[in-house]
């Protein structure tokens, strides 16, 4: 186990564990832990032994979002500027995540509020423990959802439900957010970690150099055209077509095996 003391980070079977650990904060970020996360992001881009990504959070709660224990106005001084925690932080990290041709699993262990359920929402596949909810707070302390909140919710849910969770601040339990496709599911919560571990070990195990262009495909499926979406599609099966990855996987069905894929 490697890293800051507010990010722990661990590999095995290819998979880059990466646990936020200020569990007496409930994770909320301070200064350190932007540039931990950060710093595990950025080891998955460039460390190809790396092939999945698991995120979590240490005890009882995934990420409480800013810690605001910095920002008490009561200790004067002027008021801070948040477009650019924003531009130095927060979303450097939202698009490290989501710039990452590989599989991001992110496993909720408990409450996931502010820019820490949004976070989650960035990651390419989410599970949540029973227990879990999800809370857009800023409606709470007069601010607006970030961390690409407005961009997640809006695009899973519609507009409807993007307004009512983000103007309410309501929390929104673990099981209607997988009944909304807001998360890939809810799960027993001791249940929560061995799933996603095997989810995570799964995806490293296979051919993520296709799982990549997957990811980058359906990504910009939002905004392309449909005949955008064609051409990518097609320069993107034309570089699949020629990975090792591809003829492994042929040849393993021919030949009745598991495939043993690497990546490339």
């Amino acid at each position: 186990m490697t890293a800051s003391s507010t990010v722990l980070q661990a590999v095995s079977d290819g998979v880059l564990s990466v646990t936020l650990n200020r569990p007496e904060k409930l994770n909320s970020f301070n200064e350190d832990m932007h540039l931990a996360l950060r710093a595990a992001i950025r080891r998955a881009h460039d460390d190809d032994a790396i092939r999945a990504v698991l995120l979590t959070g240490a005890g009882r709660g995934f990420s409480a979002g800013q810690d605001l224990g910095d920002r008490d106005p009561r200790k004067g001084g002027p008021a801070p500027d948040l477009g650019r925690t924003l531009d130095s932080f927060y979303n450097p990290t939202l698009r490290l995540i989501r710039s990452l041709e590989k599989p991001v699993v992110c496993a909720v262990n408990g409450v996931a509020a502010g820019a820490g359920a949004n976070i989650a929402f960035a990651c390419d596949i989410v599970l949540a423990a029973k227990s879990a909810k999800f809370i857009q707070a800023f409606a709470k302390i007069g601010l607006v959802p970030d961390a690409g909140g407005t961009w997640s919710l809006t695009r899973i849910l519609g507009e409807p439900r993007a307004k009512a969770l983000a103007l309410t601040a309501e929390p929104l339990m673990a099981e209607k957010a997988a009944d909304w496709g807001l998360i890939w599911k809810a799960v027993d919560d001791d249940a929560l970690l061995p799933e996603a571990q095997a989810l995570a070990q799964s995806l490293a195990a296979g051919p993520t150099l296709g799982l990549g262009l997957t990811k980058r495909l359906i990504q910009a499926a939002a905004t392309n055209t449909l005949d955008e979406q064609l051409d990518e599609e097609r320069d993107c099966q034309q570089q699949a077509g020629r990975s090792a990855d591809y003829a492994e996987g042929v040849t393993a069905f021919l030949e009745k095996r598991k495939p043993e894929f690497k990546g490339k």
